[in-house]
């Protein structure tokens, strides 16, 4: 199953500004595991380097990805080119 999500980091600029990327990782971990009813997420490369592009202060406001859930259950998540 493979579905395309845009996700929205709105809410993470609340956060202290020294804490903002690593705190978007985990909202899109979060994210992912509630709509694709998978606890394994694993995030490839290319998204985690557009999460921490501009460092870990300046986070995108949003994000278009692809989430793949594969056969054992597990969810890939990558950048929607």
């Amino acid at each position: 199953m493979e579905r395309v999500y845009t996700v929205r980091f709105h809410k993470i600029k609340r956060t202290p500004r020294t804490k903002r990327a690593a705190k978007a990782v985990r909202y899109l971990r979060r994210f992912i595991a509630r709509h694709m009813k998978s606890e394994r997420v694993r995030i490839e490369e290319g998204l985690n380097q557009a999460l921490w592009r501009r460092g870990i202060q300046k986070i995108p406001s949003k994000l278009r990805v692809r989430a793949e859930k594969q056969d054992d259950g597990s969810v890939v998540v990558s950048l929607e080119s």
